[in-house]
Parts: C-alpha cells; structure tokens; sequence
C-alpha cells in the first residue's frame, strides 16, 4: 500500500494555476468563438448590397470542441494518478495547440464567409467581397495558448497534486470474508448487507 504524502503549499498553488489557466484560457475561446470573426459585402441579383457576417463557430469548430476538451482534462485530472495524470496533460497541451492553431486558421479565412454569401443568395458561386477580419481570432488564440500552459504544468507538477480519495475507489474484497457456498441463507443476506459480493 503508497502511503500518500500531504500536498506542500507549492503543490496546491500549482494545482490552482493550472485551473486558473483552464478557466480563463477556455473562458476566451468559448468567449470568442461566438463573436464575430468576418464580414464582408455580396451583390444581390437585383444589384442590391447585402452585408454578411461570420462567427468563429462558422469558420472553424476546432478552437471551441478542443476547449471543452480542455476544460473535462482539468476534471479527470483529480480522477487519475502517476502516468495517467500526465497523460491527460498531453491531451490538454494538445487541445490549447489544436485550438490555437483552428483560431490562426479561422483568423484569414475566407472560404467560410463565400460560404455564408452563397447561402444568403442560394447561389453556390456566391462571393463574398471587401472582406475584413475582426480581432476575436487572436482572443481565441491567447486562450489556446493558455490551455497549452494549462496541460504543460499539469505535465511537469500534476505527480504532486491531490487526487480523490480512497473512498471513491472501487471496494476490494476480502476472500476470507465472503461466505461459502455451503454457508445458509441468512449468511448470504448479512454479506449483501455488509457491501460484499455473496456469489464472488
């Protein structure tokens, strides 16, 4: 049996910074994903100017999964020891990157906005001009990178940090305690009411 060791101070003000780099680096790519990332203008079969717009959730879904990747690893983090934990630390520096990476992408994009001009004409060679991109892509940006932060300190210290405890582990069973076949009954019903499995 490990015996675990108390969490020193440094241990739970890392542990703090990788939650407060969870939330606040999902909080802006959830944050920006909704914003507007593009707009620009297409011309109506009557002549007519039409102003179009994209949110970051049209262009590109990958800053927005990944984040809610990230924020369910801090989660599992309190779940898992030892390799596990630091697995899950790869998987949140791989979510930040991904993240960060859809909101470069989705930071020129252009294909998205044709898209949303085809679809307000229902004309599929529809062209969106006098394109322009907001700053909300660089939001999305900042909080991927620090998701990425996020999972590279749960990497480097997570070994360190509390876990749940041992009550939330499945319940082991004493061979000796559980009742012989041959036993009555009324035995098998005392061992359902002590939590053990009367048929192992």
């Amino acid at each position: 049996m490990t015996v675990q060791t108390a969490p020193r101070p440094t241990d739970r003000r890392s542990l703090a910074l990788m939650l407060l780099l969870t939330a606040l680096g999902a909080v802006l790519v959830l944050t920006a994903v909704g914003r507007t990332w593009a707009r620009g203008a297409v011309t109506g079969l009557d002549g007519g100017r039409l102003e179009i717009s994209a949110t970051g959730s049209t262009l590109t879904g990958l800053p927005g999964g990944l984040a809610l990747v990230a924020l369910a690893a801090a989660v599992a983090v309190f779940a898992v020891r030892g390799r596990a934990r630091a697995a899950v630390g790869v998987l949140t520096v791989l979510a930040g990157l991904g993240a960060a990476a859809g909101a470069v992408l989705g930071a020129t994009d252009t294909a998205g906005l044709h898209a949303e001009a085809a679809r307000k004409l229902a004309l599929a060679d529809a062209q969106a001009q006098q394109i322009s991109h907001s700053g909300w892509p660089w939001v999305a940006l900042a909080g991927g990178v620090l998701l990425a932060l996020a999972g590279a300190l749960t990497v480097r210290s997570g070994r360190h940090w509390p876990a749940m405890g041992a009550r939330y582990d499945a319940p082991t069973r004493k061979a000796s305690a559980v009742p012989r076949a041959a036993d009555s009954p009324a035995d098998l019903w005392k061992a359902l009411d002590r939590g053990e499995d009367p048929t192992g």
